[in-house]
């Protein structure tokens, strides 16, 4: 499919792209390339596995953006309907800012700005966008209904509390289920519910905050959202941050419906109840069934966060599942584990004159990949008192095909040995890049991995130029 998106950016642009770089994934099954030429705009190419899906995405983001909203536009679509280019607004994701890991102190105006204006806008989003808006093209669903809330519920019982082993009452458990889904359908479901609405799926741009991936949105209920967004598992808001975000989100609210904000708050944990539970279902799969150790990791945090809830509420019409998620929240194999030392991926650059970089763990081992196959800068003078950090070497690396298909199957065997490692316990994984002067093209690609892993993985990087130690 990569050729109908690159048929696509040709015909849109009248230019072949010079460069198809594979974006990290993200949970679904849909892949994502960034598609650039040089003078011409980069533009974000996507291929899904569903019509019904593109289709949901494509709808809502003509709607949204007819109504004066920051979504990508979308560009262009093929005729099959499986692949579309939109807009590229960037790699600055909202949860790479509030993530401790990567933003700093004096990022913390402006993280606080950025979230308050993402929750003054969400209800522009719910009203705006529902008004004309065809929900019957929504995928999977139209509607927020008891169907998609018990398939969720389920989803939880199945993929996540079947697999601790801790015993239940399949009776009171489906009885409380049932009163859980009157209480979540008392509220009006005449709204646009993004549904997966996280800083994940808000992209900064120039600023601005830009939201991104509504393809399962539906009509729904104002409070999941907020839910959504201010219980996300591994953003950790403060209670007092969460009050005061939830005060900006009910002003903007009141010009599209009035609402007591205590009885807003009475419902809303509710859904965030539900939410948290939707969460440890999509962790188990994920993370259970189908092996990916980044959901296994974030368990912990989703734990934490249900514990915490529990002991702040009373959820007087579920009195069972209450109880019975308060003792699954204590069990030992759910808590964080006290080995804070975590998972080391040792990235180097080297010159293959000079020889590969020593292993630091003395475990032996690990990838050594040959970028001499690359295209070289070294080999023109412009460059060659640049390395891969500088932009102009970048730059040359950027609109080369090879090294972007190089780095493609680089990610794909390395996420393959971190997400083992991970799931084994292992501490240290060694990624050793070399080429002729360890200077342009292993450099560049070293950078690259390490930024790969680190959005993608809760993993330390220990990165380092051999021949180049002072960069």
């Amino acid at each position: 499919m990569i050729q109908t998106l690159q048929s696509l950016y040709l015909a849109l642009t009248e230019h072949e792209p010079i460069s198809t770089e594979a974006l990290t994934p993200a949970g679904s099954n849909r892949r994502y390339y960034r598609l650039s030429t040089p003078g011409e705009k980069s533009l974000i190419g996507v291929e899904g596995t569903s019509v019904d899906e593109n289709m949901a995405f494509i709808s809502l983001a003509r709607q949204l953006r007819a109504k004066g909203l920051s979504v990508p536009e979308v560009k262009a679509v093929s005729d099959d309907m499986l692949c579309y280019l939109q807009e590229d607004l960037g790699d600055t994701s909202l949860f790479a800012l509030i993530n401790p890991s990567s933003s700093s102190e004096s990022d913390s105006t402006l993280v606080h700005s950025l979230l308050c204006e993402v929750m003054r806008q969400l209800p522009d989003i719910q009203f705006k966008g529902a008004d004309g808006f065809d929900f019957s093209v929504c995928y999977p669903l139209p509607s927020f209904d008891k169907r998609s809330i018990m398939w969720d519920l389920n989803y939880f019982k199945y993929c996540f509390l079947k697999s601790t082993g801790i015993d239940f009452s399949e009776p009171a458990l489906e009885d409380d289920f049932e009163h859980l889904c009157d209480v979540l359908l008392r509220e009006p479901c005449d709204t646009l519910m993004y549904r997966d609405f996280q800083s994940r799926n808000v992209m900064v741009h120039d600023g601005k905050p830009y939201f991104i991936d509504f393809q399962g949105a539906r009509r729904g209920p104002v409070q999941y959202d907020v839910a959504s967004f201010l219980w996300q598992a591994r953003a950790c808001f403060s209670d007092t941050l969460k009050e005061e975000l939830i005060d900006v989100y009910l002003q903007a609210l009141q010009p599209w419906r009035q609402t007591d904000g205590n009885t807003f708050r009475h419902t809303l944990h509710y859904f965030v109840l539900f939410r948290q539970l939707q969460v440890l279902g999509a962790y188990g799969f994920r993370g259970k069934v189908e092996g990916k150790a980044h959901f296994l990791q974030s368990i912990p945090f989703a734990i934490g966060a249900l514990r915490h809830e529990l002991e702040q509420h009373s959820f007087a019409e579920i009195p069972y599942l209450q109880q019975l998620l308060t003792k699954m929240t204590t069990l030992p194999q759910l808590q964080p584990t006290p080995h804070k030392e975590g998972l080391t991926v040792q990235i180097s650059s080297f010159s293959f004159k000079k020889g590969v970089p020593a292993d630091k763990s003395d475990n032996g081992g690990g990838f050594v990949f040959d970028c001499r196959a690359v295209s070289n800068p070294g080999r023109y003078e412009q460059y060659r008192a640049f390395t891969g950090k500088d932009d102009c070497v970048k730059a040359f690396l950027d609109d080369k095909e090879d090294m972007a298909l190089f780095l493609q199957h680089v990610y794909a065997l390395v996420d393959q040995a971190v997400e083992r490692y991970l799931a084994r316990g292992f501490t240290h994984l060694m990624v050793s890049f070399g080429c002729t002067g360890g200077q342009h093209r292993s450099v560049y690609a070293a950078e690259h991995l390490a930024e790969h892993l680190k959005s993608k993985y809760d993993v330390n990087i220990d990165l380092t130029h051999k021949e180049h130690p002072e960069i």
